[in-house]
């Protein structure tokens, strides 16, 4: 989002819930919604979704009364940001006996599946390959367990070889691709599962989320309708809801492709416009990329609107300028030419756009609007003051108030939560330049929360850190 009225008042944002934690045999844990336990498996929701893997690799689970997980988020939440929450039970569970010769001593036992590998090649009958199969399942559950998407592809891709159509593998890959922004790859993995079952909701619901992704509009309408006539589906009817008012608003629309983005523009845009606006976007992707040392794997939306069609079509606040929820949404209206400030807007949608996909979607709002603002060459010398002066007045700066969604924020609350994630990412990138931002971000990539982020990168807390960025801003600006 980008916030056109930088104002000085600040107040504190609304509380996240609570959540279960699991804790594996490795020492890892997860923080997570809605756990159960059932047929060898632990299912559990997260920001990233919903996962499951097996009961042998968990040592425990901690509830706590109150949870309900506020990085969940409800499922209108995350229907209305993409993505769509994954296929369940899909894949089915290893037996036991599988799982624990694949899992065992909190590490993944290379030796067992190469093991069953060379029997596969050996002896590619049924039972063999269905038992390798299971296994190289039970190392991605592993592996996603540890937010480790890629490498959990990697099994994935193994029981693939052996076993292209197993129409469980097809799916749970497909769904990691789409996860990775990799959209094409995931629909090269749909197509062969729709081959096998052509009626299928899950790969529908999925085909129209990669289909979003790669800006592909009326192709995500057509899937979404196709999965809601298989089964009803609260998160696919929502998407499509919004996906529908995206195709009858871009229908007229004129186009402009470039390496890295796809624009759209309403026809009253002068075409000079968006030819300008693609040539700065190229060059800040050039920079965002180096900075961040991340390249998505797709061509990022771009979509200018009018003013009013802006807030139809994203129904944000009036507080909000610019909108990315996966796709980069700005108002031209009146524009003949990019101005200093439709250049710094542009800048930090697109740095919105490189940390969702870089993180897969985990990184807190407060470090997302922290980091575009500090990347489009925001500053916190204006408001240091009233920040410095609210902390020592006991203002609550807590940042687990700014982890989630912003859009129901007043506008006041709101400048304060911009004014201090801003400061925040000022003060850590002080002390080391960006490398520990990276490294927050890789954290955060892996799945680790927030807070564990922080404290395995800079050895601080929410609170520590409050601390160090009203350091920070007298040191600077005082």
């Amino acid at each position: 989002m980008y916030f056109f009225v930088v104002v000085c008042t600040l107040a504190a944002g609304p509380r996240g819930a609570s959540a279960d934690t699991i804790f594996l045999k490795n020492g890892r844990k997860i923080v997570a919604a809605h756990v159960h336990q059932r047929d060898g498996q632990v299912s559990y929701e997260t920001a990233s979704g919903e996962f499951s893997l097996p009961s042998s690799i968990v040592d425990k689970v901690v509830r706590d009364p109150a949870s309900t997980s506020s990085t969940a988020g409800t499922s209108q939440d995350r229907a209305a940001n993409l993505p769509i929450a994954p296929p369940s039970a899909l894949v089915l569970p290893a037996d036991e006996d599988v799982a624990r010769q694949t899992v065992h001593d909190g590490a993944i036992s290379g030796h067992f599946l190469r093991e069953l590998e060379s029997e596969a090649l050996a002896n590619p009958a049924p039972e063999v390959v269905s038992k390798l199969v299971a296994a190289e399942s039970a190392a991605a559950q592993f592996k996603i367990s540890a937010g480790d998407f890629k490498e959990a592809l990697t099994y994935y891709d193994k029981a693939l070889r052996f076993a292209p159509a197993q129409f469980g593998v097809l799916v749970e890959s497909s769904y990691l691709h789409l996860r990775c922004s990799e959209y094409s790859a995931a629909l090269d993995l749909l197509a062969q599962a729709r081959r096998i079952d052509p009626d299928s909701a899950e790969v529908a619901k999925l085909m129209g989320w990669a289909y979003y992704g790669l800006n592909r509009v009326s192709e995500a309408v057509t899937e979404w309708k196709r999965s809601l006539a298989a089964k009803p589906d609260e998160q696919v009817q929502h998407a499509l809801e919004r996906a529908e008012r995206d195709a009858q608003e871009e229908v007229t629309y004129r186009e402009g492709e470039t390496a890295h983005f796809q624009l759209r523009y309403n026809g009253d845009a002068a075409p000079e416009l968006a030819r300008a606006i693609l040539d700065i976007l190229e060059t800040e992707f050039e920079d965002i990329s180096s900075t961040l040392q991340y390249v998505p794997p797709e061509k990022i939306g771009v979509i200018l609107y009018t003013n009013q069609a802006f807030a139809d079509i994203t129904r944000a606040p009036n507080w909000v300028g610019a909108l990315n929820d996966g796709r980069m949404r700005v108002p031209v209206e009146g524009l003949s030419s990019v101005t200093s400030e439709l250049a710094r807007i542009l800048k930090h949608e697109l740095t919105h756009s490189f940390v969702a996909q870089k993180t897969g979607g985990r990184c807190p709002t407060w470090l997302q609007e922290g980091i575009a603002q500090y990347m489009e060459g925001q500053r916190s010398a204006r408001g240091a003051g009233a920040l410095v002066a609210a902390y020592q007045g006991h203002m609550d700066f807590s940042l687990s108030s700014y982890e989630g969604p912003w859009l129901n924020l007043p506008k006041e609350t709101a400048a304060g939560a911009y004014a201090w994630s801003l400061a925040t990412v000022e003060a850590i990138v002080n002390d080391d330049g960006m490398t520990d931002l990276d490294r927050i971000l890789d954290h955060l990539a892996a799945q680790a929360t927030p807070r564990d982020a922080l404290r395995a990168v800079l050895r601080e807390s929410y609170a520590d850190l409050a601390d160090s960025t009203v350091q920070y801003l007298r040191k600077a600006y005082l």
